[in-house]
């Protein structure tokens, strides 16, 4: 049966504004039609709230809005995205033909041209990467001087005042995949020329600050230091020639949020601690205060003011809301994940605010594929940040060409279910799973995965082994590559060992091969059971990385 949104999923450049999109119904699925528009951005958000409020008769426990039954007596929702304005401005300012025209200054200008028109020699960047940078440009350079744009401003900062009341937030959504760290290197080239030909503007700065929420990201995150081998300003000719010295005066600290927490500065045991307390009970602070962190964490940023800081990852971070208490409590494994959340965004945007309070942060941008409140934190799940001003959703970049389709195993062969158990396959399998990290010293066997969790796998080796065998046919010399996301690090390393082998011990000390089940996936040669010089499967942990 023909399935043309899978055969031929990609309808537009990734050079170019979006233009048609493919049509999805209620559930989230394509229809098969193509429109001839760009995709609205269609999300529930938060909404703040309104300065000044007329007095109405109270009617308890029914608020009347647009919010699709999310909303309570403590928060309103809205699904109309104020990002379809946004874009649809940012979209008449670049038709606009004549730089003059544009209301910006004249580096941000010859950047803008550069990053449009620039014969690149390698990598381009995608038009959803300069949409990106545009967006921000046009907040900070065009809206203050419009009569939409300040109504546009007006909303930002209600936003930010009801949600992060110490900084002021701009959320930049984009596909994983679609390439942030590129983003974040023009976001640093716009700011930083700027404010070394501009030196007396308040609009710019030559200081930034990069949160990422952990050390595998924030070493990827390297090339956005202009004196690194491969930075991207130079290798990915994302600055003129011409402009690329002003890079080097660039302060730019790269730090995982972990950072900001408040350090021992004393290694005293408990009793020590007590004796040193006497008889007044007066409590001995020996951790550090705000001003020794951020000494610590960004000492090239001291003195400096107006500091940009960039978030990677940004839907880690937030300020939890109150809950309603009307709302059910999370219990279990979901209580436990939204209290870790909850710590992990409290140290966060706390770091955030102690920078603020002790340097001075002129605006915090988000980048992240999924800007989004998690559970547990005041807000309805799953709703967006309310000072997102751009979005390049996951079905956007599939249809550029820009990621790859995801796939689904969708030859369901377990019957008796109204809805496919692949779709949703986490909730069937999870009772069966181990719930710990790989630290609990269990006793798990690989071959004993629950059954639809290897039907699974099994179906998306078939399609991936037809794929391989096109590629190989047509000389393509590097595999699709073919990719397990898990729970957790003890079930990683049992899926890991099921789909590459492993040596299982015997009572009498002497171990025998279960080579793996994925036959290309396989790590050990079926004659010897040695390992193969280079593996075809890697287990790749961030947790037991960090």
């Amino acid at each position: 049966m023909s399935n043309p949104f899978f055969d031929h999923p990609i309808l537009n450049s990734p050079y170019e504004r979006p233009a048609r999109h493919w049509e999805l119904d209620e559930s989230g699925q394509p229809t098969q039609q193509i429109l001839e528009t760009r995709r609205r951005a269609e999300f529930i958000t938060p909404i703040p709230k309104p300065k000044k409020q007329k007095k109405t008769p109270k009617q308890e426990g029914f608020i009347f809005d647009e919010g699709e039954g999310l909303s309570t007596k403590k928060q309103q929702y809205d699904p109309t995205s104020i990002i379809n304005e946004v874009r649809n401005h940012v979209d008449t300012w670049r038709a606009l033909p004549n730089p003059s025209q544009w209301q910006v200054t004249p580096e941000t200008a010859r950047l803008l041209q550069h990053w449009r028109h620039h014969g690149f020699s390698g990598v381009r960047p995608f038009f959803c990467q300069v949409e990106a940078v545009e967006t921000a440009i046009w907040l900070t350079e065009v809206a203050p001087s419009t009569k939409h744009g300040k109504r546009l401003l007006d909303h930002l900062a209600a936003a930010n005042k009801d949600a992060n009341p110490e900084l002021m937030r701009l959320a930049l959504k984009l596909a994983t995949g679609a390439g942030k760290t590129t983003v974040m290197a023009m976001l640093i080239a716009w700011q930083t020329i700027n404010a070394v030909r501009r030196p007396s503007s308040k609009q710019f700065t030559r200081g930034f600050l990069i949160c990422a929420p952990g050390l595998t990201i924030k070493d990827r995150l390297r090339v956005l230091q202009p004196h690194d081998p491969d930075s991207y300003y130079k290798e990915r000719e994302l600055v003129p020639a011409d402009m690329l010295d002003d890079m080097g005066r660039a302060k730019i600290v790269i730090t995982n949020y972990h950072a900001f927490k408040l350090r021992e500065r004393i290694d005293i045991s408990k009793g020590g601690r007590q004796l040193l307390k006497g008889r007044t009970g007066d409590e001995i602070i020996t951790t550090e205060t705000e001003g020794q962190m951020i000494q610590r964490v960004m000492p090239d940023l001291m003195g400096m003011k107006n500091i940009l800081a960039i978030n990677d990852e940004a839907h880690h971070c937030y300020r939890e809301k109150p809950l309603d208490p009307d709302e059910e409590e999370l219990k279990g494994d979901e209580k436990k994940e939204a209290e870790r959340n909850l710590e992990a965004a409290r140290l966060w945007i706390s770091g955030l605010e102690a920078v603020n309070r002790k340097l001075g942060l002129s605006r915090v941008i988000d980048l992240s594929a999924t800007p989004f409140f998690l559970s547990g934190s005041g807000y309805a799940e799953g709703t967006l940040f309310p000072w997102t001003m751009s979005d390049f959703s996951l079905m956007d970049a599939i249809e550029c060409g820009i990621v790859k389709l995801p796939r689904v195993p969708v030859a369901e062969n377990i019957p008796g279910e109204e809805m496919p158990v692949f779709r949703d396959l986490w909730k069937n399998i999870s009772k069966d799973m181990p719930k710990k990290g790989r630290g609990s010293n269990q006793e798990l066997d690989p071959l004993k995965l629950p059954t639809r969790l290897q039907t699974a796998l099994q179906a998306l080796y078939g399609h991936y082994e037809k794929t391989y065998k096109l590629w190989e046919d047509h000389g393509i010399k590097v595999p699709p590559c073919f990719i397990v996301v898990c729970q957790n690090t003890a079930i990683s390393k049992l899926v890991y060992d099921f789909i590459s082998g492993f040596h299982r011990k015997n009572d009498d000390g002497t171990s025998t091969l279960e080579n793996g089940r994925l036959p290309l996936f396989r790590n050990f040669d079926e004659t010897t059971g040695n390992p193969l010089p280079r593996p075809n499967t890697l287990l790749i942990d961030s947790e037991q990385l960090e």
